[in-house]
């Protein structure tokens, strides 16, 4: 069964999304303000199509892999949760409703992000992740500098091809444990190399 939330504007009101057969479907033409969305359902069954989000929270209560929000515009926001391979922002190349994506002035400092691309935005305006998450800033443009330097295990995994990544690609975070399990090292032995880096954020 779909659930379709379009065409209106809410505000100040709760919308959880829980249910185990239910596609979700946020948009087009939708307004948030001051809501809470809690999201307990998988990416495959949200869709967010062009919506506005203003100061709302929204809550992953089930971490949330491989969305792609950059159809939503949103500002003053507030994220918890755990969010894996999700990007935000006005991504380019433009996808159908993605002209209207954006991200401003948001909280993500109580989010645990994995792989989480920011697109076409000012980085200055967001709370990021502290350690043990990481950000690196201007990905493409130092990619150059982080394929040069030695990384513990084979975590140089996550550097190599950002200059491949989207053009519009201002910022990627990692979640540092997730990366030391993955590719044989620690988060100590991360840190030791990103803290010499002037364009991380931790």
């Amino acid at each position: 069964m779909n659930i379709i939330y379009e065409d209106r504007e809410m505000e100040g009101e709760r919308l959880e999304l829980a249910g185990k057969e239910e596609i979700y479907f946020l948009g087009p033409n939708l307004t948030l303000r001051r809501c809470t969305l809690v999201l307990r359902v998988p990416a495959r069954w949200l869709h967010i199509l062009p919506t506005r989000f203003i100061d709302c929270s929204i809550q992953v209560k089930q971490e949330l892999k491989n969305h792609d929000w950059s159809r939503a515009f949103l500002k003053g926001c507030r994220f918890t949760g755990r969010l894996t391979g999700c990007d935000f922002g006005h991504r380019l190349p433009h996808w159908p409703g993605r002209e209207n994506g954006g991200i401003e002035d948001c909280d993500f400092s109580e989010a645990q992000l994995q792989g989480c691309r920011f697109h076409g935005c000012d980085m200055r305006t967001l709370r990021l992740p502290s350690w043990p998450c990481f950000t690196l800033l201007d990905p493409i443009g130092k990619s150059q500098e982080l394929n040069s330097l030695k990384w513990p295990g084979r975590s140089h995994i996550i550097v190599v091809g950002l200059d491949t990544e989207p053009p519009s690609t201002v910022a990627v975070t990692y979640h540092a444990p997730t990366v030391a399990k993955r590719y044989g090292t620690t988060p100590e032995e991360l840190k030791a190399v990103i803290e010499k880096l002037d364009f991380v954020v931790y």
